[in-house]
């Protein structure tokens, strides 16, 4: 096995733990070159063994840590372990917290498993491998999740820029058993929605919102409904379904409502008070804004706006912009449920955009509960990069 030394003084973070070791980090290497995902044992600048990882050598993470300090193997057997272990913590959340038959069974870096994402949607598994060490390890990986949680079938779902900072191409298809049908339905604390397993955004639907649309359909009753950046309908359908009296889904996708079209009469919902609107998102705000329309209940779910450090700035401007306008389109008494799911988006830098929007649009504003992923997408104390989700329950008054 190849022997990464770190430079003097880089050792810290994984002392403590945390997943990632950065090109700038490795000093030299004894041993031959390791080939892309293969295991590496990694020390510090003195020798002292800090434990074995995964090497990428085209990626800025050089490494990423499979287990910390000195002994342990990577093998077939490990990851069956992680994957057993995180099968029970799932299992543990509370019934109240797992009304569904959706759920992420394996949160990547948080679990233990660097990279890897496993969803389950009904009798399926679908599964992203963003790394090259989890890549490397596939086929013993597909095989304990079928061992371990037996499903109809497996599909994969990599198509995934960062697999090109990896070295790797992107990849999708069945890894086991059956192909998943062009819809697959799933329940969510009472509601029903068809999922695009095949090509939907990420795995297919936004698991990591389950509780947040939750929180938000409790304030829907009698209330007239925006749902920007729609995508399936998640936040309008359960807030409909709620007591809503008029939800307006409003995204740039056209297959993307059309399912959300679907969802609303899946779940039996009066259509004549479900209004889906085509465009960019941005764009028709303005319209509805310059319009006069207004709403008790605006909901701003957007894609990630933030995809470097680079980025952010310009991302900032871009919730900024959105932000005001949901807060121009609100009643008084109304409610604003507002996300980012950037990871780079620091929360406090967040809040402030949020408050300064606020100020623009002349309102008072009460922030009545922090939002985030819900506990199937685990954080690891260690890895606070693993909180990507963040979100403000607001009330204009």
């Amino acid at each position: 096995m190849t022997t990464i030394f770190l430079k003097q003084g880089r050792d810290h973070t994984v002392l403590r733990h945390h997943p990632w070791i950065f090109s700038g980090g490795v000093a030299r290497q004894e041993g031959s070159d390791p080939a892309l995902g293969e295991t590496v044992e990694v020390r510090n600048d003195e020798g002292e063994p800090m434990g074995l990882g995964a090497w990428s050598p085209t990626s800025q993470i050089r490494i990423r840590m499979w287990m910390f300090g000195a002994g342990g193997v990577v093998d077939a057997a490990f990851f069956a372990e992680r994957i057993a272990d995180a099968l029970v913590a799932r299992e543990a959340l509370p019934a109240s917290r797992r009304d569904t038959d959706a759920l992420r069974l394996i949160n990547a870096e948080s679990d233990g498993l660097p990279g890897l994402v496993v969803d389950r949607y009904g009798d399926f598994l679908v599964c992203q491998f963003a790394a090259a060490g989890v890549e490397r390890w596939k086929a013993e990986i597909v095989a304990a999740l079928q061992e371990l949680h037996p499903c109809k079938g497996i599909y994969e779902r990599s198509d995934l820029d960062v697999r090109e900072r990896e070295g790797l191409q992107p990849a999708r298809g069945v890894l086991a058993g059956e192909e998943p049908p062009a819809c697959v339905e799933i329940r969510e604390n009472g509601c029903r929605y068809g999922v695009d397993v095949k090509a939907g955004h990420k795995t297919g639907f936004y698991l990591d919102q389950r509780d947040n649309r939750a929180a938000v359909a409790a304030f829907a009753d009698g209330r007239e409904v925006l749902n920007a950046f729609a995508y399936t309908g998640g936040f309008g359908i359960a807030a409909q379904r709620a007591g809503a009296v008029a939800v307006t889904h409003v995204d740039l996708s056209a297959p993307a409502l059309a399912l959300a079209r679907a969802n609303t009469a899946r779940n039996g919902l009066d259509e004549a008070k479900a209004e889906f609107v085509e465009g960019n998102v941005f764009e028709v705000l303005r319209k509805f804004r310059d319009a006069r329309r207004s709403f008790d209940l605006v909901v701003l779910d957007p894609p990630k706006f933030v995809e470097s450090k680079g980025h952010l700035m310009a991302a900032a401007r871009g919730y900024k912009d959105i932000n005001l306008l949901g807060f121009k389109l609100l009643r008084p008494g109304g409610m604003l449920a507002t996300f980012s799911c950037s990871g780079l988006m620091p929360p406090d830098l967040f809040q402030k955009i949020v408050t300064d929007a606020a100020c623009d649009a002349r309102r008072e504003v009460q922030l009545l509960q922090r939002l985030e992923q819900a506990p199937d997408h685990a954080e690891s104390l260690a890895f606070p990069e693993g909180l990507y989700l963040k979100g403000l329950l607001c009330r204009v008054r």
